[in-house]
């Protein structure tokens, strides 16, 4: 059968079986047409697979989407836009966001619809809870492999640290925090969601001096997002329904 020679001519070139099955969907009124379909689909089956990708290896929490997002209870800073999340500048800009308000306010739904989209347009992505990584981070110095778990951090587009300060860190957490902060000082973007205000981190990372450079590494190319709203999902408990 001819699909089975394509199948296997698709094997030998090293491109995907699907287009196998585009081959017989496809009408053209010329060879050239039919041709110029076949590879566009593979382009825009390639492309699909790689974003797939990129949001699977990020390890966000869950999904979550920018159209489902309401910006009303939001103060977006007036050197940006919305359309200027959505597309990623910022990562282009080499520029952090933070994201500063109460508990279930959905700084980390934000956060995470904005690492989907920079996925979507080809951005590797990272998503921890803050903890997480330092814990992480202890795990790889104990080990002897500090120095290749950060070159791994530090392949891609953009960091997002999820609750940022939520718990205490110890001072040797606090010291490996920073050294990622300093690597990615203009050469990685972060966002950052926290319910502390800059005044309390050292409260957070305990030393002074060191959450000071830590800040100042941070704000040099920043835009702070202020969640203003209720808890989300204070709202819609059954605590709040009884």
């Amino acid at each position: 059968m001819l699909s089975l020679e394509i199948a296997d001519c698709c094997k030998a070139l090293k491109i995907s079986q699907n287009m196998v099955e585009n081959s017989q969907k496809i009408t053209a009124d010329s060879h050239q047409e039919y041709l110029l379909k076949l590879l566009k689909l593979e382009i825009e089956h390639r492309e699909k697979t790689r974003q797939n990708r990129l949001i699977k290896s990020a390890g966000f929490y869950t999904m979550k989407s920018l159209e489902a997002f309401k910006f009303d209870e939001v103060t977006v800073p007036a050197s940006i836009n919305i359309d200027y999340l959505r597309k990623c500048e910022f990562i282009r800009d080499k520029s952090n966001l933070v994201f500063y308000g109460n508990v279930g306010t959905g700084k980390t739904h934000l956060a995470t619809a904005i690492g989907i989209e920079a996925c979507k347009l080809g951005k590797s992505v990272k998503f921890f809870r803050t903890a997480a990584l330092v814990n992480k981070l202890s795990e790889a110095k104990k080990a002897k492999e500090l120095s290749g778990f950060i070159k791994q951090i530090m392949k891609n587009d953009l960091l997002i640290f999820d609750e940022w300060g939520y718990i205490p860190l110890d001072r040797d957490g606090s010291q490996l925090l920073f050294e990622i902060i300093s690597e990615c000082y203009e050469r990685k973007s972060i966002i950052i969601t926290t319910n502390i205000e800059f005044s309390r981190w050292t409260n957070v990372l305990y030393d002074e001096q060191m959450t000071g450079a830590l800040i100042d590494r941070l704000l040099h190319h920043c835009h702070l997002l202020i969640f203003n709203g209720d808890s989300e999902r204070m709202k819609n408990s059954l605590i709040r329904q009884g």
